[in-house]
């Protein structure tokens, strides 16, 4: 079923009021397709036009001066009609040479009308068919949507619903893919493929080319071309290929998910390799047999937390999601879930220098996306651990997401993504994390502090953090805490009394206090708290 479901100029030619017609200019643009009928009188037309119109005219508005055709057909050009139809001998008699001219060089056709004819019986006649034509292609993309569902619920390929398209529009189809595959139809020749892809390469806006990206997940897996050598291409071959295109996309999501959901069963090995149960050479052979030959540089771990809204179909679009991003950024993602973190092992195949960067574009673009703007209250924050070059120690990159996740909440930054990296004091401090005596050492030099903000509710603690990150500036103090130099200044002559008045003087001291401060933050992160003596308990 070939149904072009659109009328052209030349198919108009063929109507009974076109007998006595001669067809003076334009004879390449005959194949441009009509969607309506005016007649024109008037000189100004620019507003009048939408496009695809053929224009009716006896001449009357530049009977006595015919270079103002010219103007006139340079409007319609720059409008996109379809041709322009003068009634020769009432009002015109002849048609310049420069608006031959003019009409050949951009192909738009110019119709003599012989005789005198009804203008009435002409518009009549042609929106009546284009009337028809209208609800004969309403039925016929009804009866093509229903097929392509049927195809959809049952083929395991995207070939039988591209010669479904073939079929309903006769025209050529090209579909290129990301894996460089590349489907023609109709099957053709090597050199008529060749000439043909050369064509769409030189001439990529013409009217006889469309093309329409293939997009799953806001990631491009390809994209499709219809053309055709004998006419242009109409708003029933587009509407076509945008429900071809829709029914693609979601085959090639079924198919993502299906090889998603069966990567998910994986979970053994993964689980095992993050213990650190494998040597190097055992954690590449499971690579390969699992994921297949790659280069690897090394890699890191990604882990967010699931809140209670999160369903599993939310996890699985979630997983696609991150895999198209970070594929263009370099890196091999496996997943799996592990004490209720949903984690993220990336398998960095680029240059190691360059890993981080190309991590952070990732998120970026995760987070600035419409698919995770319309989930953000399923997912908890992310984190990344610490990067290896040595596959068989990921489960250290683990161990320090999870550490880094759990300290993320007392930092006060406003990042969605934090980095093992980006810790610095508090990875010193974990290295000693295991000493009971920290916390002692952290209240011998904060109790006092800690204990006047309990009593007075006050935000000295605050304060000092502030002071000491400012170098002891009290202009730069007041302008991060948002206070008046008064209030500042009331507040350190507290800290005085409470610390010794030369807390900051004394560069020693001054460093055991900033680092008990960082100590104070990790202990009293929410995934520590209950481990944590209460400061009255401490006191006694």
């Amino acid at each position: 079923m070939q149904n072009h479901s659109s009328l052209a100029v030349k198919d108009i030619l063929f109507r009974d009021q076109f007998d006595r017609t001669k067809v003076i200019a334009g004879l390449e643009g005959l194949t441009r397709q009509v969607k309506w009928v005016h007649v024109v009188e008037v000189l100004n037309i620019k507003k009048l036009l939408n496009g695809n119109e053929l224009i009716l005219s006896t001449g009357v508005v530049w009977k006595d001066n015919p270079s103002l055709l010219t103007d006139f057909l340079q409007q319609l050009i720059d409008c996109g009609a379809a041709g322009l139809c003068i009634e020769i001998g009432t009002y015109t008699s002849s048609i310049p040479k420069e608006v031959v001219d003019l009409a050949n060089r951009h192909h738009f056709p110019i119709i003599l009308f012989l005789e005198e004819v009804q203008f009435v019986n002409i518009t009549q006649d042609i929106h009546v068919q284009l009337i028809n034509q209208h609800y004969q292609m309403i039925q016929d993309l009804e009866e093509y949507s229903q097929k392509l569902n049927q195809k959809l619920l049952g083929i395991e390929n995207s070939d039988e619903m591209l010669k479904l398209m073939y079929e309903y529009t006769g025209l050529h189809i090209i579909m290129n893919t990301t894996h460089d595959e590349t489907i023609f139809l109709p099957e053709s020749s090597e050199e008529i493929e060749r000439e043909v892809k050369e064509r769409i390469l030189n001439d990529p806006q013409s009217r006889f080319l469309v093309k329409q990206p293939l997009q799953v997940l806001e990631q491009q897996l390809g994209e499709i071309i219809i053309f055709s050598n004998e006419r242009e291409i109409n708003e029933f071959d587009q509407l076509i290929l945008d429900r071809t295109t829709t029914a693609l996309a979601q085959l090639f999501l079924r198919e993502l998910y299906v090889e998603e959901k069966r990567r998910t069963k994986k979970n053994e090995w993964i689980n095992n390799w993050l213990d650190g149960g494998y040597s190097e050479q055992e954690t590449l052979d499971n690579l390969i047999y699992h994921e297949g030959d790659m280069c690897i540089q090394g890699g890191t771990v990604l882990i967010c937390r699931a809140t209670n809204q999160t369903t599993n179909s939310d996890l699985t679009y979630l997983i696609l999601f991150l895999r198209s991003v970070f594929e263009q950024q370099g890196f091999h993602l496996i997943t799996t879930e592990r004490q209720g973190y949903m984690v993220y092992i990336l398998l960095n195949k680029r240059s190691a220098d360059t890993w981080k960067q190309r991590l952070i574009n990732g998120m970026n673009k995760v987070f600035h996306t419409d698919f995770i703007k319309k989930h953000t209250c399923k997912f908890s924050n992310f984190a990344v651990g610490q990067y290896n070059r040595s596959l068989n120690k990921i489960g250290r990159s683990y161990e320090t997401a999870v550490e880094t996740i759990k300290l993320q909440k007392n930092r006060g930054t406003d990042r969605i993504c934090h980095y093992y990296e980006d810790l610095h004091m508090y990875r010193v401090i974990s290295l000693f994390k295991t000493n009971e005596n920290l916390h002692e050492m952290m209240m011998e030099y904060l109790y006092p502090v800690i204990e006047y903000d309990r009593k007075y509710n006050a935000k000295l603690l605050q304060t000092l953090k502030a002071y000491l990150a400012c170098s002891g500036s009290k202009k730069e103090t007041a302008k991060q805490l948002f206070v008046v130099r008064q209030t500042l200044y009331y507040r350190i002559e507290k800290l005085e009394r409470l610390l010794g008045r030369d807390f900051i003087a004394n560069s020693e001291k001054r460093l055991a206090i900033e680092l008990m401060l960082f100590v104070h933050d990790y202990l009293f992160s929410s995934e520590h708290m209950q481990s944590v003596k209460t400061d009255e308990q401490v006191k006694t």
